[in-house]
């Protein structure tokens, strides 16, 4: 009894063990398939990688020509005395293989708290206006770099229109990234760039500079994905940095949404924030 008692236990694990390979091989068939969708079934070379949802790119690094993209999306941020309500709009596309451009309209609207009687003006922030081109692509190292750049026409706020000029500075961004893949689920990003700040009417010059890096999961061959940013900035010698959990969800072929909540590290210019990013790719089909 006790020796058939042994040999029973022994199949049971040696069973399990097959159903894991089993599993592990599917899985990393399921995965190896998907990406095999983005990367060897179209030229030129495209490495997938997962795309922050805050601090979004200007179309996929390594952009094929004819691929674009509309995304809409709102926010709320918990300032203390007010909340304030962001929103944008913007259309992103690749003309050319390896180039994207986008079109970005933000808004922010200010409400008061506690009681306060005061709140900033709601606003059009800027016409933005961004390009991005890939040099280097390599399917072998799972690794894109980019350089880009953000322009950025501030405006004035909805209150002001009669009274002041519309348009109040400009913001240049040149920025410089980098990602890889790591297997075939795990996704590192490094975007960092000066940020500067011109105002019209005095010609003063504000510099910060931004380091932005996030690490994701993306699930089993999917377009799903969970992880973090780590959105950090650097003026005048002080540092900042807000963390922000986030997820990835294709509700269809061609349609994704992503929930991204901020998490301050210092609360003394925000607080707690939730912001919610919809992804409609246009013309995408199904292989």
């Amino acid at each position: 009894m006790k020796k058939a008692y042994l040999i029973f236990s022994a199949l049971v694990m040696i069973a399990f063990s097959v159903k894991a390979q089993i599993e592990k091989e599917i899985k990393e068939t399921e995965d190896s398939l998907y990406i095999d969708e983005v990367e060897n079934k179209k030229s030129p070379d495209k490495v997938l990688h997962a795309e922050p949802l805050y601090i979004d790119l200007i179309r996929d690094l390594g952009a094929r020509k004819g691929e674009r993209e509309w995304n809409v999306a709102v926010g709320l941020t918990d300032n203390g005395d007010y909340d304030r309500y962001t929103g944008l709009v913007e259309y992103e596309w690749a003309p050319i293989n390896r180039l994207g451009l986008e079109i970005e309209l933000p808004f922010s609207f200010y409400y008061p708290n506690n009681g306060n009687t005061t709140a900033p003006s709601s606003k059009l922030n800027s016409f933005k206006l961004a390009s991005q081109y890939s040099f280097y692509v390599s399917e072998k190292n799972k690794t894109t770099a980019a350089l880009g750049y953000i322009h950025e026409i501030e405006l004035v706020e909805f209150d002001q229109y009669r009274h002041r000029k519309v348009f109040t500075g400009n913001i240049f961004n040149p920025f410089f990234i980098v990602a890889k893949r790591f297997g075939n689920n795990f996704h590192t990003m490094m975007y960092t760039g000066p940020v500067l700040t011109q105002h019209f009417h005095n010609r003063h010059l504000d510099k910060n500079w931004q380091i932005n890096t996030n690490f994701h999961y993306m699930i089993l061959g999917t377009r799903n994905f969970v992880g973090v940013e780590f959105n950090k900035h650097i003026q005048n010698q002080n540092f900042d940095m807000v963390i922000r959990p986030q997820m990835r969800l294709s509700v269809a072929d061609n349609l994704l949404i992503g929930i991204v909540t901020g998490v301050p590290i210092s609360k003394h210019n925000e607080r707690l924030s939730v912001f919610i990013r919809l992804i409609y790719e246009p013309g995408h089909k199904a292989s």
